[in-house]
């Protein structure tokens, strides 16, 4: 974990942005000793963001599923999981 005190983003913005770049780690920023904002490369967040939004769709399905919903065709879940890793990948990737 990258935990820096909130000086460090003004004095060292280039250092801090590649420390972010090149970990694909957030950066914690410190106010007097407490957390005060995260930092992180726009492409990891684009990443967890995508990674998020999958995990939300992952659990509708499932709470669907349990709920007795009916259920889709090995074709059509095929096709969800493919434009799914699809998504992660293109956020990665921009």
């Amino acid at each position: 974990m990258n935990i820096k005190p909130s000086a460090a983003i003004r004095k060292n913005y280039n250092e801090i942005s590649e420390l972010c770049k090149q970990s694909g780690e957030p950066v914690y920023l410190t106010k007097n000793g407490e957390g005060d904002l995260v930092v992180m490369d726009i492409k990891a967040f684009a990443r967890r963001e995508s990674m998020l939004r999958l995990r939300e769709n992952l659990i509708a399905a499932e709470e669907d599923r349990l709920s007795g919903k009916k259920g889709y065709s090995v074709d059509e879940v095929s096709k969800m999981m493919k434009d799914a890793v699809k998504e992660v990948l293109d956020g990665q990737r921009k």
